[in-house]
């Protein structure tokens, strides 16, 4: 989970374990980057603010997560819905979800997401 607002991504993270996951935090994208390197991590789906912070943006990381990593799934968070709308339509991923977040929207989220990949 990529999000520079701490409170906001302490929650998130917080109900996401509470709910089973296992979660990995990243305050930027640098973070995030270095964890995907980190051979050691099971990642499955990465949820990154829209106005992430670092070396990339939000959705240079996804466009980077997507070319270097191809079975993740990357979802963009954002509070602006035109950003997100146009994460949407560059990353061909839509749809996303808006912050601030619904806890037990992103477990379900997540959950479809999961389910999509293992079909697929």
């Amino acid at each position: 989970m990529v999000d520079g607002d701490v409170l906001s991504r302490h929650a998130i993270a917080d109900y996401l374990r509470h709910c089973g996951y296992v979660v990995v935090e990243a305050a930027n994208t640098d973070e995030a980057m270095t964890a995907l390197g980190d051979l050691k991590l099971a990642i499955d789906v990465i949820l990154c603010e829209v106005e992430a912070i670092g070396t990339k943006s939000g959705f240079e990381l996804a466009t980077w997560v997507r070319q270097n990593h191809p079975t993740l799934e990357v979802r963009i968070a954002g509070s602006i819905a035109g950003a997100v709308d146009t994460a949407a339509d560059l990353c061909e991923s839509g749809p996303h979800l808006s912050r601030p977040y619904e806890p037990q929207a992103v477990v379900d989220y997540i959950n479809r997401l999961r389910a999509t990949r293992d079909r697929g």
